[in-house]
């Protein structure tokens, strides 16, 4: 199966967070069919506009699927 690449929009609190090293992982609707080895690309965004700011791609190493623990059957945790 082929790695797809997804381009995400990020908001400065967890953009700064991302940079910093400090989080390592997304709580995001999982509306893209993510798989373990995709790529992922953060853009930075203030009010949902892009700041111009990106992080380099980070392979997708684990992720959690809702439906337990929790986590509404819509939404995955991604890390990298």
């Amino acid at each position: 199966m082929a790695r797809q690449y997804h381009y995400l929009k990020t908001e400065t609190e967890y953009f700064q967070a991302i940079e910093e090293g400090k989080k390592k992982f997304e709580l995001r609707k999982n509306d893209r069919n993510f798989k373990e080895y995709d790529m992922i690309y953060l853009f930075e965004t203030v009010n949902g506009i892009k700041t111009g700011r990106e992080t380099d791609g980070f392979e997708i190493k684990y992720i959690l699927y809702g439906g337990k623990h929790g986590l509404d059957k819509d939404y995955c945790v991604i890390n990298w």
